[in-house]
């Protein structure tokens, strides 16, 4: 297990180039189950959570290859498996998109029930109802879901997919994919609209799937009899952009984030704003600019944020936003509405001195002038991610533990950091904590 080792106090200047997304490149490689030719990715991250993925659809029986460039590609046989086992889905929850496209490729799916991050209760609710308005017969049976379509096949209907917490991305992905083999007419309402179901609605239609209304919470897919292969190059990572920008406003260095969409980050940016950090934006990049966020006069100010789907305020920059606002001028209320028990980040912040306190989905954050830093343990993805950034600006050196966490979702960043002035570097862990 390994850990990294932060060095505070160096400011970032420079460029950084983001990768493809994360969670849009799991949905379309599970899409490519959909069809026996191949499906490409050119610009797949190198993440952990992509060879997870890999490792999913090489268990169901498809031809899979990742080429130095970094291109992924996989092709599905004509004699598909449809059973996914624990061993690789449990590691992450993404997995639970393979459901959909083997549901309406093979007629049946038995995936286990999937794992990832924990940070509260995460139902598949919305997806199983999805699966059983198509025509699905679907039951949750030794932790596994097992799902059955009717012999003539999934039927097109009309299909709600709110829930209390909005709508739901991995399942308005999961059954537009099973939509797209579908016979007749699917009207989705309540889809969400999140930039990485629009780029997954477009990959299909690169396929030959007829969808419309992507980027609503209306989508309407009419059913074909096959889709074909495609080369799709995913959207850039909007979370990974948004990390860098706040790594740059923590700092006060001139960081660029190239070759991302800023349309994207508007809410971001905006809030940014709010919090007087001087930053550029372009068509596709960002850019913060150099001052002293520790000059009284130049600290960012305490800038309150609620999470919403989008094109609110991402829940995936969340913990990034509450490691800014540890060091801002003032209180900050920060509340998170897409999980409420996000929040496992705020004791590990804590030990790096910040003053935080949490009144349930609700964290209070007051700002301070200094963190120290500590051995520190990551919890889930994007809560690594804010404290690789606390320890970007606390005294002394800062340790990350288990740092698996941020492998699933960020492509190598110790090597992207170093290049603009980071002092970070990855460890053995001789703890194993």
């Amino acid at each position: 297990m390994d850990k990294l080792v932060v060095e505070g106090g160096h400011r970032l200047e420079g460029a950084v180039r983001v990768c493809g997304a994360k969670n849009a490149v799991l949905p379309v490689l599970a899409a490519a189950l959909l069809t026996d030719q191949p499906l490409v990715v050119p610009n797949a991250p190198r993440l952990s959570d992509v060879r997870t993925m890999l490792s999913v659809l090489g268990e169901l029986g498809c031809e899979t290859q990742r080429d130095d460039d970094g291109s992924v590609s996989v092709r599905a046989p004509a004699d598909l498996s449809s059973h996914a086992g624990w061993e690789h889905v449990r590691r992450m929850r993404g997995s639970v998109c393979i459901l959909g496209p083997l549901l309406a490729r093979t007629g049946e799916a038995q995936v286990s029930l999937p794992g990832g991050c924990v940070f509260g209760v995460r139902p598949i609710d919305a997806h199983l109802r999805g699966f059983e308005a198509l025509g699905a017969k679907v039951r949750i049976e030794h932790g596994y879901v097992v799902a059955e379509a009717p012999k003539d096949g999934l039927r097109g209907a009309e299909l709600f997919l709110g829930t209390a917490f909005g709508s739901t991305v991995l399942g308005t992905a999961n059954v537009m994919m099973a939509a797209t083999l579908a016979k007749g007419r699917s009207v989705i309402h309540g889809a969400a609209c999140e930039p990485e179901v629009e780029d997954l609605g477009r990959c299909l239609i690169a396929m030959g799937a007829k969808i419309e209304g992507l980027g609503s919470p209306r989508v309407v897919v009419e059913g074909v009899e096959s889709l074909s292969g495609a080369t799709w190059n995913v959207i850039p990572d909007r979370i990974e952009a948004g990390t860098y920008l706040i790594a740059g406003a923590m700092t006060g260095g001139r960081v660029r984030v190239e070759g991302c969409r800023s349309d994207h980050l508007s809410v971001l940016t905006e809030r940014l704003r709010d919090a007087h950090v001087p930053l550029e934006v372009g068509p596709d990049w960002l850019e913060t600019q150099a001052y002293d966020p520790r000059d009284p006069a130049q600290r960012p100010r305490a800038t309150d944020v609620t999470t919403h789907a989008y094109p609110g305020f991402p829940t995936d920059l969340q913990a990034q936003w509450m490691a800014l606002m540890t060091m801002a001028d003032g209180i900050s209320v920060i509340t998170e509405r897409i999980y409420p028990d996000r929040y496992m980040h705020l004791p590990e912040l804590a030990r790096l001195g910040a003053e935080i306190r949490r009144q349930e989905s609700t964290a209070i954050v007051r700002g301070s002038e200094r963190l120290s830093g500590a051995p520190v343990t990551a919890s889930d993805l994007r809560a690594s991610a804010a404290l690789v950034l606390a320890g970007l600006v606390a005294d002394g050196e800062t340790h990350i533990h288990r740092v698996y966490h941020i492998d699933r979702g960020y492509e190598l960043i110790e090597e992207r950091l170093r290049p603009m002035g980071a002092v970070i570097r990855r460890e053995k862990d001789e703890d194993g904590v």
